[in-house]
């Protein structure tokens, strides 16, 4: 058994070339038997990734704040606090925070990550 203490964890800036504004990640250490990284990730008012797409899907869960998600070819929805959302593997997608508000998530991002251009609509 693994236990990882989120107060023991560091908070890093996520890479700015994939993120529309200031994010902000604590990474819980990824594992390989699934493949699996979990991290709880938050974004300032607005910001927002870029498109991008797991190879074995992610699982999002809102833990405090206003979010937006969108997949392609979709209308993009709000999320809220308690909010759970499932990308299937190779979905294209994006998420981040709602204009105006901040917003935090798990995510387990299950897989590799793919990092596609960035979001022109809202």
């Amino acid at each position: 058994m693994r236990i990882t203490r989120g107060a023991d964890l560091t908070t890093t800036p996520m890479e700015p070339d994939n993120f529309s504004g200031p994010a902000r990640r604590k990474d819980y250490g990824r594992i390989e038997q699934w493949p699996l990284s979990p991290l709880v990730v938050s974004f300032e008012a607005g910001a927002r990734t870029s498109w991008h797409r797991h190879s074995q899907g992610q699982v999002l869960f809102v833990l405090e704040g206003r979010g937006r998600v969108g997949a392609r070819g979709e209308e993009s929805a709000e999320l809220v606090s308690g909010d759970f959302v499932y990308a299937p593997p190779g979905e294209e997608h994006w998420h981040g925070a709602a204009e105006g508000s901040s917003v935090s998530h798990v995510a387990l991002s299950f897989g590799e990550t793919e990092w596609l251009e960035p979001v022109e609509e809202s």
